[in-house]
This record gives C-alpha cells, sequence and structure tokens, in this order.
C-alpha cells in the first residue's frame, strides 16, 4: 500500500502575521485620510467659490447703491419744493412751469435690486455649511437681514404715492403731464407757465400733506441705504482679507 506525504505547510510566525497586519492597517489608515484630505480640499475649494460669487454680488450691491443714494439725494429737494409750492395758490400760479416738474419729478422712485443670487444658492444647497468660519457666516447673514428695514420703507411709499396720485389728479392736466414726457420718457420742464385744474388752497394742502408723507419715506430709506453702503463695502473688505483675495 503506498503511504501518501502531505507537504509540510510553513506556518508563519507572530513576527509575520503582526507585520502582515500592521501593513494592511496602514494602507486602510493611509486610504482614508487621502481620502478625507480629498474631500475636505473640495470642500475648501467650494467655500472659497462661493466667497468669491458673494464678493461679486456685493460689488453689484455696491453700484446699485451708490447710483440710487445719488439718485435720491435730489428726489427729496424736489418733494421740498414741491411743499413750498403748494403752500400759497399764488406761488402756484407763477410757477407753474416748475410745479409741474417737481410734482412729475420728484415722486419717482426706484426699488432696490438686492443681488442675493449667491445667498440663494447657499439656502437652497445647505452650502452655508460650507462656510466654516462662523463669522464670516454671520456677517453675511447680518448684512442681508439689513435689507428688510429698505423693503418695508420701499412698501409704505408705494401706499403713500397712491395717496398722493388720487389728490394729483384734481390739481394736474394730465396733458400737461403727457406734454412733459419725451421720447426716452423721461420728464422736461416746460417753459409756458401752465395753469393748474384747480388752485382750491385745501386741495393744495392736502397734496402737500402727502408729499410730505413721502419726504419723510425717502429720508429714512435714503438714511438705510447710505448705511448699507457702509456695510457692503466693509463687509467686502472683511471677506477680501479673511479670504486673502486680490482687491
Amino acid at each position: 500500500m503506498e503511504v501518501h506525504h502531505h507537504p509540510k505547510v510553513e506556518k508563519k510566525n507572530f513576527k509575520e502575521y503582526f507585520l502582515e497586519f500592521l501593513m494592511i492597517f496602514l494602507a486602510v489608515t493611509l486610504g482614508f485620510f487621502a481620502e478625507n484630505f480629498r474631500e475636505h480640499q473640495v470642500e475648501n475649494d467650494r467655500e472659497l467659490e462661493y466667497i468669491k460669487s458673494l464678493t461679486a454680488d456685493l460689488n453689484d450691491d455696491i453700484h446699485n447703491l451708490d447710483s440710487l443714494i445719488a439718485f435720491e439725494q435730489p428726489g427729496i429737494k424736489q418733494l421740498d419744493t414741491l411743499i413750498d409750492l403748494l403752500e400759497d395758490p399764488a406761488l402756484a400760479k407763477q410757477n407753474g412751469d416748475e410745479i409741474y416738474y417737481v410734482a412729475r419729478q420728484g415722486p419717482r422712485e426706484y426699488p432696490f435690486p438686492v443681488n442675493s443670487r449667491t445667498l440663494d444658492q447657499l439656502k437652497s444647497s445647505g452650502g452655508f455649511l460650507l462656510i466654516r468660519n462662523v463669522e464670516a457666516s454671520n456677517q453675511v447673514i447680518n448684512y442681508y437681514n439689513q435689507y428688510s428695514p429698505a423693503k418695508l420703507l420701499e412698501n409704505n411709499y408705494s401706499l403713500e404715492f397712491d395717496s398722493y396720485k388720487r389728490v394729483a389728479a384734481k390739481i394736474f392736466d394730465p396733458g400737461i403731464l403727457r406734454r412733459q414726457e419725451n421720447n426716452a420718457s423721461e420728464i422736461i420742464r416746460s417753459h409756458y407757465n401752465p395753469s393748474l385744474l384747480s388752485y382750491d388752497a385745501n386741495l393744495l394742502k392736502e397734496l402737500g400733506f402727502h408729499v410730505l408723507q413721502m419726504s419723510g419715506s425717502r429720508r429714512s430709506r435714503l438714511g438705510v441705504l447710505q448705511a448699507q453702503s457702509t456695510k457692503a463695502l466693509q463687509l467686502k473688505s472683511y471677506l477680501q482679507e479673511e479670504y486673502h483675495l486680490e482687491k
């Protein structure tokens, strides 16, 4: 009978098992850290892109705020002029060109177009979690929250303007108002002292009251816009310095 001899299996000692385990452990650990580093780098890149986009939005806001502030200041003066002219029917009769002009041009108002494109993206995608700088995140949120008072003043002014128009319709001739517009829809001043539909002192004072309310709202809004312009410049400077962006 043949005797089959089994091949000898060389047994590993503890040291060899330990080295194999150590190599596997190191490989898994390094892979974990490499993946974690890669994800961390991707998040850093996305955070930086969001910050760059926010500063671009702030640039738009700063430009729009400067334009709107420059528009508000003469508008308020024109409303004040209108109040003075409405005080006395005789004065209104002598200054038909001026009263028709400031009655059309002065009340004109434009809403502020807040550029919240990046903020909306951050909110909808949960991107605020990527902004790990808590102070930066808080300053961004605080900046955009400051537009609420401006929006409230815009809505209030719209109501005051509606009241103004109801009384103005009894005083100003629509044909003359139409002739004030040029082809570019700009308001031009006439030079023939046009007449009002009414010089009733009480009616003129009623209109003056509404103009006074509008002037007050515009002054408040101007202060809010000026403060917001300062905040926009400060936030832009902070983000540029904190994230080492080119100025």
